[in-house]
């Protein structure tokens, strides 16, 4: 059958304009969720039993590097979240092909028990989304500090604390559907309990660089301006979670800002960070110094101009999901609009680098980042009480 047109709903795809009003596409888009579920899950599968099964000796759980550790925990997340994909994108299933009203509110169905079950499932996946770049940062911080990590076991807590309680606050992003006081009351405060957890990682990387030897590599850059980024991120979303302000907020540009001073300093600046780092690693040459300061830099300057205007816009009024703007707005629009292509055409000059590594890069020594305990890259917890090099008193 020929395809009608591209599904006509965002990334959330909410009931019911995905199901009653929507081209026959969005039978591909329920194929293509359920392909993404399922590899998801065996991806994360095999995460958890090679870190449960295959670590060196004397490599205990408490001993584990923490970017093996926010993987571990990630994998969880996401064997415990992609079925409740899997199972709203079935009951859309069902209201386009077979006749039944889970969402339609017309057959007896209800539209907001969509949004309850797609946040159950996009709560933890923000979550599944900045977890390895927690552990990326982890591991940064501590080298180019020249320090172990601080506080290793609050760490270890504080990430399984964030999984745990992402499960119990999903209902943030639905304070406007008229849900009773008491649900709204307790979304509020599981919401600002989350930042718990998420404030003691922060002490913890500002605390491993307090008093370092500290060097500005460019994973290291990348990594500051994680730290300092997700930070503004997370006091943004502190005022989301206030119930009676959410009101003023909700789908307005503030919401488009906190979510991406969240995730683009988040993910997008954790794996440019890990490619820095490990790129000497993966291809035996090193990069750029230069080319690499002038991309941060640039993604720095880029990124802050396109998203930071946009918390004016939102708490001007400014909504979400509209295809034009009214004329108070356009200033600070046109500021976003540079922005985002200076972000944008900047990731070409990160794909030049990458090449250009792999392809004339100078080989890498054996010792690429000086840490301080020596090795090549460090590993920020306790030591094994094993290792595979021959002790050398031995040789």
């Amino acid at each position: 059958k020929a395809i009608s047109g591209a599904p006509n709903f965002g990334w959330t795809f909410y009931a019911p304009l995905s199901t009653t009003y929507a081209p026959d596409t969005v039978t591909y888009f329920i194929f293509g969720v359920h392909m993404m579920g399922i590899s998801s899950i065996m991806g994360a599968i095999n995460v958890i039993a090679t870190i449960l099964n295959m670590r060196a000796p004397g490599m205990t759980l408490m001993k584990m590097p923490l970017f093996v550790w926010t993987w571990l925990i990630t994998a969880f997340l996401l064997i415990a979240v992609m079925p409740v994909l899997a199972g709203v994108v079935t009951m859309m299933l069902m209201d386009v092909h077979f006749g039944t009203s889970f969402f339609n509110a017309a057959g007896g169905g209800d539209p907001v028990l969509f949004q309850h079950i797609f946040w159950f499932f996009g709560h933890p996946e923000v979550y599944i989304m900045i977890l390895p770049a927690f552990g990326v940062v982890s591991q940064i911080i501590p080298t180019f500090s020249r320090k172990r990590l601080f506080g290793y076991h609050s760490m270890v807590y504080a990430v399984a604390s964030i999984a745990i309680l992402s499960f119990i606050v999903w209902a943030h992003h639905m304070f406007t559907v008229g849900m009773p006081l008491f649900g709204e009351l307790f979304f509020m405060y599981a919401t600002m309990l989350i930042a718990v957890p998420t404030g003691v990682k922060v002490f913890n990387w500002i605390t491993t660089m307090f008093r370092g030897s500290l060097t500005f590599e460019t994973p290291m850059l990348f990594s500051i301006a994680f730290v300092v980024l997700f930070t503004i991120g997370g006091f943004s979303g502190l005022m989301l979670a206030i119930a009676p302000s959410d009101f003023q907020y909700h789908d307005t540009y503030f919401v488009v800002a906190h979510f991406h001073y969240v995730l683009v300093p988040g993910a997008i600046f954790g794996i440019f960070a890990a490619v820095y780092y490990w790129l000497p690693k993966w291809c035996g040459r090193m990069y750029s110094e230069t080319l690499g300061k002038l991309h941060f830099w640039l993604s720095f300057v880029g990124m802050n101009l396109a998203f930071f205007p946009m918390h004016f816009l939102g708490l001007a009024g400014m909504p979400r999901r509209i295809p034009d703007y009214a004329l108070q707005f356009a200033d600070f629009n046109s500021i976003s609009t540079v922005g985002a292509f200076m972000f944008g055409a900047t990731q070409l000059l990160f794909l030049y680098l990458v090449i250009k590594t792999i392809r004339s890069g100078e080989p890498a020594t054996d010792q690429v980042w000086e840490s301080a305990e020596g090795l090549e890259w460090t590993i920020p917890s306790p030591a094994p009480y094993h290792t595979f090099s021959t002790p050398p008193e031995v040789k």
